[in-house]
């Protein structure tokens, strides 16, 4: 759960994840994480307190917060090393079929991807009023044009949300406005000089 929830609430790229090492969190306020993203470039995340604190948990029972354990990868398989790519999606996938077993109304995806979790913190960031720049910076985008993708995300979601009320608006009962000749008549007659 821990993985999952750094993984959304940091926006992170898979492989971001996979390179945190114990000494990349600080826990103190304010508690952040350090990712190393492309072309080596570091940036400092915020992470939310319910996030810290399930960090802290995981850290603690993993024995991470020990001395000699700064360059441990945070999050690791059976043998000690860090998670693969595909080992992280064998794990959304794993916990996708739970999910979907125990609420099998809730509309989930067919599958599960780590990067979809990044697309869905930066549409609920921009869905929030977040301006873009900050999510640039979040996501790690040496572009805000990389960032304005999400933009389109939302302006699609917004076009289908506004159809779906205009479906529920309408009704059968609406009036067929071509035989009413009176107000037909009025409007040809109203652009004229």
């Amino acid at each position: 759960m821990t993985l999952m929830v750094v993984l959304y609430d940091a926006g992170a790229r898979v492989q971001e994840l996979i390179d945190l090492k114990a000494c990349d969190v600080r826990l103190t306020q304010p508690a952040t994480i350090t990712l190393t993203g492309k072309g080596n470039k570091k940036r400092n995340i915020p992470i939310m307190a319910k996030t810290r604190n399930l960090l802290e948990g995981y850290m603690t029972e993993n024995h991470l917060l020990d001395p000699g354990r700064q360059q441990s990868p945070v999050f690791f398989n059976s043998r000690y090393q860090a998670f693969t790519r595909p080992g992280i999606t064998y794990l959304l996938d794993k916990y996708l079929k739970q999910a979907k077993r125990n609420h099998q109304d809730e509309g989930f995806p067919d599958s599960l991807h780590p990067h979809m979790l990044r697309h869905s913190k930066a549409l609920h960031l921009l869905e929030s009023g977040v301006n873009l720049i900050y999510i640039r910076d979040l996501l790690g985008h040496v572009s805000v044009t990389t960032t304005e993708i999400y933009l389109k995300f939302d302006t699609e979601v917004k076009r289908k949300a506004l159809e779906a009320a205009y479906l529920q608006v309408t009704s059968p009962d609406t009036p067929a406005w071509e035989e009413n000749t009176d107000i037909l008549q009025w409007l040809q007659n109203f652009c004229r000089p």
